[in-house]
């Protein structure tokens, strides 16, 4: 997914109302639609808003799939994925809203710094128990790559979202 700053070239402006979650801005952009920094307006907390692009919810079946790998990862509770709070719909455009995690993804930590092995070992141990708990619950991540992991200070986590704690 790529990085920005600011408001999207065709997506949701900053400042922007959708649904109840006001955008403060754009996160990045990948295949599976855009993500934004939003603020849940209702509870008062920041959540990352990703808008899935219409192409993916013209097809009913795919889209009911995908709302069924929502509901199931929702149920899930694990230090190391990332909580779903909401999926939903408004003005025609289908949305998740999800726990923000402030840090860097995997990939960027990686193209910026040498990992050692007790980074390594720590990071492949989280996520290899993420995975393990949402294959446990009957849930497949089809698309485990260093840009779907985050990193922060105290856990990483994966895009259904895995959380890893990088070691001092």
């Amino acid at each position: 997914m790529s990085q920005a700053s600011t408001e999207g070239t065709t997506g949701l402006p900053q400042g922007h109302r959708f649904a109840h979650y006001h955008v403060l801005s754009l996160l990045g952009a990948g295949g599976m639609g855009e993500v934004y920094l939003a603020e849940d307006t209702r509870l008062k907390r920041r959540v990352a808003l990703k808008i899935l692009p219409r192409e993916f919810t013209l097809d009913e079946e795919r889209l009911r799939r995908f709302q069924q790998e929502a509901q199931s990862a929702s149920a899930l509770n694990h230090p190391n994925i990332l909580m779903i709070f909401d999926i939903g719909e408004a003005d025609a455009t289908h949305y998740i809203a999800t726990e923000f995690i402030e840090g860097t993804t995997l990939r960027q930590h990686m193209a910026n710094s040498r990992m050692n092995l007790r980074e390594v070992s720590s990071v492949s141990i989280q996520i290899a128990n993420a995975l393990a708990s949402a294959h446990a619950a009957g849930i497949v991540h089809r698309d485990i790559k260093p840009e779907n992991v985050m990193l922060c200070v105290y856990s990483a986590y994966a895009d259904l979202a895995l959380r890893n704690v990088l070691p001092d």
